[in-house]
């Protein structure tokens, strides 16, 4: 029996890999519990590394150790972290008691938890050296999730000219049909968790949510060394930066690591440490959701294949018959998103029913546009994007008869100041992004457009 409150110490086993197969093994433990022992397979195997690359897939193979290991101190989050077969500079430490702390801060307050004097990881005294470049050969590895944002940046990597490789973790059939659809060279990384992580859940662990873009950043880091290529994108744009203000909480991040402080906190970090010609950046991190939209609206090739709907991407449990269950948040926010720039007929098509005309889901429309709730745990957009799209649709003849935005322009829209509900505000390009100049000189008239 996993008694989670009778424990002390979190402990970073070792981590090992093993470059004829491509398997790492990350170990952890509770206390003098039994180990814990997750495993990532990177395809492509045997890896042949001379000693510089094999020093720095050494030192990403750690920075994913510490940070894989979110998923399992959270089981029970005691105030005593060891890290036990290396060690780690002041600089590694504050990255993690940032990831972490911040990472957990929406299963913090789900669960009732302070975890400001919990989360302390041991540094050593000492500074570590500035990682060198490793020569890493111009090529990226895209992350893909299966949604519209990934996408949208496969295809302008695609335009601006970029050799690409489309990745995602885990088995995910429909993920793995998406990628497929883009006609680009796949690579499916397996991830698989400590059994016993699901038994501990059973015998009254905490749960909750976690990091994981932090997690599959830290994947792809490692698999970019191992691979030899020299960026790491993802699709997280500037929306992803604000979360959900609390009354008597503050701010309560959902997507924190989606967000500018990760971004750019990992993405320094690992030129620093790991290897300096190694990039990470968002592509769409100048970009709003409602931009991002826009640019998705554009293409067609992807109507049959994408899905945002959250439900069909859980570990484990109910996953919806069709591509969208039509009632969590992801799908309201997405169908939103959407229909500003997107014909009717053909967004109803995508999601096989008109979201919009469905009274019963007035309560999951309200927490968007931020109205008597606050915005959802889920990423979505914020508040003004939701209520600037809503207003949209409310003056435009095939939508404003719909149940909720004839519900929004008759209660809501008159207690909203009307000079913030324009769109084309949203739509302007931000400024704060980690984008490699050159390549940003390419893809903005792309996205301008």
């Amino acid at each position: 029996m996993f008694q989670r409150d009778a424990i002390e110490s979190f402990r970073f086993v070792r981590c090992t890999f093993d470059a004829d197969t491509g398997v790492a093994r990350l170990v952890y433990a509770f206390d003098d519990g039994p180990e814990l022992v997750e495993t990532i397979t990177v395809p492509g195997a045997p890896f042949a590394l001379d000693d510089v690359r094999a020093q720095a897939a050494e030192r990403a193979l750690r920075l994913l150790h510490l940070i894989a290991g979110v998923s399992y101190y959270k089981a029970a989050v005691p105030g005593s972290i060891r890290i036990e077969s290396y060690e780690i500079d002041a600089d590694t430490a504050a990255l993690l008691d940032t990831v972490y702390l911040n990472g957990l801060g929406e299963f913090a307050y789900r669960n009732g938890l302070d975890l400001r004097e919990r989360i302390r990881f041991p540094a050593q005294a000492g500074r570590s050296d500035a990682a060198p470049a490793l020569g890493l050969r111009t090529h990226a590895l895209v992350a893909i999730g299966g949604g519209k944002d990934s996408l949208v940046s496969i295809e302008a990597l695609r335009a601006a000219g970029i050799e690409q490789t489309v990745t995602w973790i885990g088995g995910s059939q429909l993920i793995a049909d998406c990628a497929a659809r883009t006609g680009l060279p796949t690579l499916n990384i397996g991830r698989t968790l400590a059994p016993q992580l699901f038994d501990y859940n059973r015998d009254g662990a905490w749960n909750g949510h976690i990091p994981v873009t932090a997690v599959n950043s830290a994947i792809l880091a490692f698999a970019a060394v191992l691979l030899g290529v020299d960026q790491v994108v993802f699709s997280n744009e500037h929306s992803a930066s604000y979360g959900s203000l609390i009354e008597g909480t503050g701010e309560v991040n959902h997507q924190w690591s989606k967000g500018w402080a990760f971004e750019s906190a990992f993405g320094e970090h690992l030129q620093r440490f790991i290897a300096a010609d190694l990039a990470y950046y968002s592509l769409l991190r100048p970009l709003s959701e409602l931009a991002v939209a826009r640019q998705f609206a554009k293409l067609d090739r992807y109507d049959a294949h994408f899905s945002s709907c959250n439900r069909n991407f859980h570990i484990r449990g109910e996953r919806p018959a069709s591509r969208w269950c039509g009632v969590c948040p992801k799908c309201h926010f997405v169908f939103l998103a959407l229909a500003p720039f997107m014909s009717k007929p053909r967004l109803v098509g995508i999601f096989g029913r008109n979201l919009l005309d469905e009274a019963s889901q007035t309560a999951g429309f309200d927490a968007l546009l931020e109205f008597q709730d606050h915005k959802p745990f889920e990423c979505v957009g914020e508040g003004r994007e939701s209520r600037a799209a809503m207003a949209a649709l409310a003056q435009r003849p095939e939508w404003r008869e719909d149940a909720i935005v004839e519900r929004f322009a008759r209660e809501i829209r008159t207690q909203l100041d009307a000079t913030a509900l324009g769109i084309e505000p949203l739509l302007e390009l931000d400024a704060q992004h980690r984008v490699p100049a050159p390549l940003w000189e390419r893809v903005r008239a792309h996205f301008g457009a």
